[in-house]
C-alpha cells in the first residue's frame, strides 16, 4: 500500500505505474482516492476549528453565566452562546462520523492501488514476458526414459493418491515409506541450510486473523488462495510468510534489532482454483503442502542487497542436490500488487525438457509494513517503515519432482546426494520395490 501523501504529490507516477502493470481498469482509483482525500482533509480541518471554538465558547458561557448573577441581561446572551455550542457539537459529531467513513473508503481504494515497481523490472503483461537471467548447472536429458513423477514415487510404494481421493478429494496425497522420508529429509536439510546462514528457525501459527491476511497480500490473492475457518476470524495460511510477517504487526522494532532474519516451517493450504494441464497432475499443484521459508525485515536501503542474497541461496541449495536451475526475472504484469521486484527460481525437468517454478523471491518494499503498522525506531528517535522480503527455501512435494527426475538412474534407483544422506539414515540411493 502506498502512502497517500505520495499519491497526492505524484499522481502521474502512480498512474504510469498502473499502466506498466497492465491494470488500466484501476486508473480511475487515483482520482477517486484524491477526491476522497481532499474531502477528508477538509473535514479534519473544519473539525479542528470547531474543537478550538468549542473551548473558547465554553469559557464564554461560563463568564456570561457568572455575569448574569449581577446583570440578568447577560443570561439571554449566555443562552445564545449555549445554542451555538450545541450546534457546533452536532456538526462536530457529523464531521467525526464523516472522517471515519472517508478514512475507510480511502483505505479500501488504497489497498487496490499497486505498489511502485522497481525501475529494473521488465515490462510485460503476463508471465510469458518474464526474462531468463542466468542458468546454473547443466540441463541434461538422459538417454533413458524419465517416467511421470507419480510413477517414480509408485515404484518405491511412495504415494497413494487413490486413498487420499477417498479421504479428502482431489488435490491431496499420502506420501509413504522412503518418499515420505525423503520429503522430511529435504525440509530438515533446508532448515539447517538457513540456520547455517544465520537465520533463526521458527514454527509459526498456521492460522491467522483477517487483518493480518489483509496486511500481507492483495484482496485478489486472498480470495483466490485462502481457506477461511467458518464462523471464525481465522484463515489457514497459504505460506508461512503470512504469519511470519504478521508476527510484527503493530510493533515498533529498535533499529539495533535489524535485520530480522527468520526461516520458518509450516504446512500451507491453498484453494488452487481452476483446471490445470497434464503436467500439473500428481503432486505438482495441490491444496496442502509443506514448506521452508526465509523472511527478512530490514532497513530500506538494505533490501535490494538482501534480495540478491536470498535468491542466490535458493540456487545454492538446489545445486547442492544436483538439480540444475535458472533465475527468471518476473515482469511487471506478473508481479502481485504488493511486490516491488520478484524473481522465480525454476528447476530443470529432464522428462518435460523444460524448467518449472520451485522458488519465488520477492521484495515488497514497505507495503506490508505500512498495512500492518510495523515501524522501526531509528537512532535519531524517529520512526520509519522497514522493508520486508520473502523467499521459498524449499517446498516439497513439488521440489521432489525435480529431485526425483534429476537423480533418477537408468536402473530405476534414485541417487541421494551427499548433503542429504545424514537426513536419510546414511542411504546413498533409493531402490524400487520388487
Amino acid at each position: 500500500m502506498l502512502d497517500i501523501k505520495f499519491i497526492r504529490e505524484n499522481p502521474d507516477a502512480v498512474r504510469e505505474n498502473i499502466k506498466k502493470k497492465f491494470q488500466d481498469a484501476k486508473l480511475p482509483l487515483v482520482d477517486q482516492v484524491l477526491d476522497l482525500d481532499e474531502r477528508s482533509r477538509a473535514a479534519i480541518t473544519e473539525a479542528s476549528d470547531l474543537r478550538a471554538k468549542r473551548n473558547a465558547l465554553s469559557k464564554q458561557v461560563g463568564m456570561l453565566m457568572g455575569q448574569a448573577k449581577k446583570d440578568p441581561s447577560k443570561l439571554e446572551e449566555a443562552e445564545a452562546v449555549k445554542a451555538q455550542v450545541k450546534a457546533n457539537a452536532e456538526r462536530l459529531a457529523e464531521l467525526e462520523a464523516l472522517e471515519g467513513q472517508l478514512a475507510e473508503e480511502i483505505r479500501h481504494i488504497m489497498l487496490q492501488i499497486p505498489n511502485i515497481i522497481d525501475p529494473s523490472v521488465p515490462i510485460g503483461p503476463d508471465d510469458s514476458c518474464n526474462v531468463e537471467v542466468e542458468r546454473f548447472g547443466e540441463a541434461k536429458v538422459p538417454d533413458y526414459p524419465i517416467p511421470y513423477h507419480t510413477e517414480i514415487m509408485e515404484s518405491f510404494d511412495g504415494i497413494d493418491l487413490d486413498a487420499a481421493g477417498r479421504v479428502s478429494g482431489n488435490g491431496f496425497y499420502y506420501l509413504m515409506g522412503d518418499v515420505a522420508r525423503l520429503h522430511e529429509a529435504v525440509l530438515a536439510y533446508a532448515r539447517d541450510f538457513m540456520i547455517d546462514r544465520g537465520f533463526t528457525f521458527c514454527v509459526p501459527p498456521f492460522m491467522i486473523h483477517g487483518n493480518v491476511v489483509e496486511g500481507v497480500m492483495s484482496q485478489t490473492d486472498m480470495d483466490a488462495m485462502m481457506y477461511k475457518i467458518e464462523g471464525e476470524d481465522l484463515y489457514l495460511i497459504g505460506t508461512s510468510e503470512h504469519s511470519m510477517i504478521g508476527k510484527f504487526i503493530d510493533q515498533i522494532i529498535p533499529e539495533s534489532k535489524l535485520p530480522q532474519t527468520l526461516t520458518s516451517y509450516s504446512p500451507c493450504f491453498r484453494k488452487e482454483k481452476g483446471s490445470h494441464g497434464i503436467e500439473e497432475r500428481g503432486v505438482y499443484r495441490i491444496h496442502q503442502f509443506e514448506k521452508q521459508e526465509m523472511i527478512v525485515v530490514c532497513k530500506p536501503e538494505e533490501s535490494m542487497d538482501w534480495y540478491e542474497k536470498m535468491w542466490r541461496w535458493s540456487v545454492e541449495l538446489f545445486r547442492s542436490l544436483d538439480i540444475p536451475v535458472r533465475q527468471l526475472e518476473c515482469c511487471s504484469g506478473d508481479l502481485a500488487d504488493l511486490k516491488v521486484k520478484s524473481c522465480d527460481i525454476e528447476a530443470w525437468s529432464p522428462r518435460q525438457q523444460k524448467y518449472f517454478e520451485v522458488c519465488s523471491c520477492s521484495n515488497l518494499g514497505d507495503a506490508q509494513a505500512r498495512r500492518l503498522k510495523i515501524r522501526v525506531k531509528g537512532e535519531n528517535g524517529k520512526n520509519y517503515l522497514p522493508h520486508t522480503l520473502n523467499n521459498t527455501v524449499v517446498a516439497p512435494p513439488r521440489m521432489l519432482i525435480a529431485f526425483l527426475e534429476n537423480n533418477l538412474q537408468a536402473d530405476g534407483t534414485v541417487t541421494i546426494p551427499a548433503v542429504l544422506r545424514p537426513y536419510m539414515g546414511g542411504k546413498e540411493k533409493l531402490v524400487p520395490k520388487g
